[in-house]
């Protein structure tokens, strides 16, 4: 025991001192917060200790059908005996072709090529990329559209043509000198409408705001790039029913391109296997990423409409090319993970067995949304934003020096469940593999969590 007590507190000790994580103030993480996770089965993490927890986050909302899934780790280990690596450039593979076409007979009707990359961020610096380039020189472009217009509280990504298009200045403000500009819309965060309306009435200020930005600008918008449905990482924020519907309907009356960003959303989060099914709407550029691997390996995809395509054809000597492309664009190991990934879904109907999950974890939500700090819960499908307020009444936030939302997951690890926060919001995320009992007990060490922290 002691053994294992000393291997513990130097794996903990190697990685402080080597590792520089994500997301977080170096200085002030502990050894304490250093959770090892050393394997997973289905829902469930466990970490060095031999302790379970239900994977609250999909580890990071990327995990689909959970961990150690057998027919993805068969395709990945057949392949490594195959193959582990070669280049899209010019030369193919049996996974990159196999995924394609399997991701081209799901994905809204209309759009028609795959362009492969390695993460969300480098799928929607291709989408932007594409967009522009389009504009430049196809036949139904226009050269003087070289604007994007994204929306307030917008993330999508890390990589700086991503941060331009965001929109969370705790995020993205110190970079601003690097950035493009783009023309900022409201997003329509309900609870706090920017507007002044009297929520829950009024809906549609936010489309209002943005029909007249489209009216104004649109002999200069390249594209309109938009998180479908819900906006993830500020909080996520849930789109009005027929928002995304009629964003549709502007880009297309002003001949705006539009993006979707559906790499936090896609595959299933939202009770759909993408969100833009939700209201009958086919992007011109869909970005993907995330669950299109089903949470293995590093993959991404932008998806693009015929039209799209059709305008980077042409001779040699025009320099029409789309000249872009990454080391591991489409990398077979990563292709053949997300093979086996769709033919689960296909299999084993998954997308279709969600709606009495949803049911379920929308029940075990309801004692939450009764505690005097919990200001508004929001969902979609398996996406769930809790709202923490010092003051239900008036909504007044906790001051960030409370750390409030890491409070809340430092005590939902000690009861066997992994979350993270976004700020004073605490997300909830699991993986679609999750049974009923698991999401009764997630619901209950959240509300247990939030009791120890902030009280009833």
């Amino acid at each position: 025991m002691n053994g294992q007590v000393e291997k513990k507190r130097q794996l903990i000790d190697d990685g402080l001192r080597s590792i520089w994580f994500p997301f977080t103030q170096m200085q002030e993480f502990s050894p304490e917060d250093v959770l090892v996770i050393a394997e997973g089965k289905g829902a469930l993490l466990r970490d060095v200790d031999g302790r379970d927890y239900i994977d609250g986050v999909s580890s990071l909302w990327t995990n689909v059908h959970g961990h150690r899934k057998e027919q993805i780790d068969r395709a990945i280990k057949e392949q490594v005996d195959r193959v582990a690596h070669s280049t899209l450039l010019g030369l193919a593979h049996e996974p990159a072709i196999e995924c394609a076409k399997k991701l081209l007979e799901i994905v809204p009707k209309g759009l028609t090529r795959v362009f492969y990359s390695e993460s969300g961020s480098t799928a929607v610096e291709i989408a932007l990329k594409m967009a522009f380039q389009y504009q430049k020189q196809a036949a139904g472009g226009n050269p003087g559209k070289t604007r994007f217009i994204s929306f307030t509280n917008a993330y999508h990504g890390d990589t700086l043509g991503a941060v331009s298009v965001g929109g969370i200045d705790l995020f993205h403000a110190v970079y601003g000198e690097l950035l493009f500009p783009t023309i900022k819309a409201e997003s329509p965060y309900c609870y706090r409408c920017p507007f002044g309306a009297s929520y829950p009435v009024c809906k549609f200020d936010c489309l209002r705001q943005l029909e007249y930005l489209l009216a104004t600008h649109a002999s200069e918008l390249a594209a309109l790039i938009i998180e479908p449905l819900v906006q993830g990482a500020a909080g996520i924020l849930v789109q009005p029913p027929g928002y995304l519907k009629r964003i549709r309907e502007l880009c297309t009356q002003y001949g705006v391109l539009m993006i979707a960003d559906e790499v936090a959303v896609g595959f299933g989060k939202t009770g759909k296997m993408f969100a833009c099914e939700q209201e009958g709407v086919t992007p011109d550029i869909m970005a993907l990423g995330k669950g299109l691997s089903g949470g293995y390996l590093p993959l991404a995809a932008t998806v693009a409409t015929e039209e799209i395509y059709n305008g980077f054809l042409g001779r040699f000597d025009e320099f029409k090319t789309f000249f872009h492309g990454h080391t591991y664009t489409g990398n077979p190991l990563a292709c053949a993970a997300a093979v086996a990934n769709l033919n689960i879904f296909a299999e084993e109907r998954v997308v279709e067995g969600l709606a009495g999950k949803i049911k379920r974890l929308t029940q075990g939500l309801q004692p939450i949304a009764k505690l005097g700090h919990v200001g508004e819960i929001r969902q979609r499908g398996f996406m769930v934003g809790i709202e923490l307020v010092a003051d239900k009444g008036t909504k007044e936030l906790y001051p960030p020096g409370a750390r409030i939302g890491n409070r809340v997951i430092l005590e939902a690890r000690k009861r066997g469940l992994i979350i993270r926060p976004l700020g004073d919001v605490i997300v909830l995320m699991p993986p679609l593999c999750i049974t009923n009992e698991e999401i009764d007990r997630l619901c209950e060490i959240t509300l247990e969590s939030i009791q120890a922290v902030v009280g009833d």
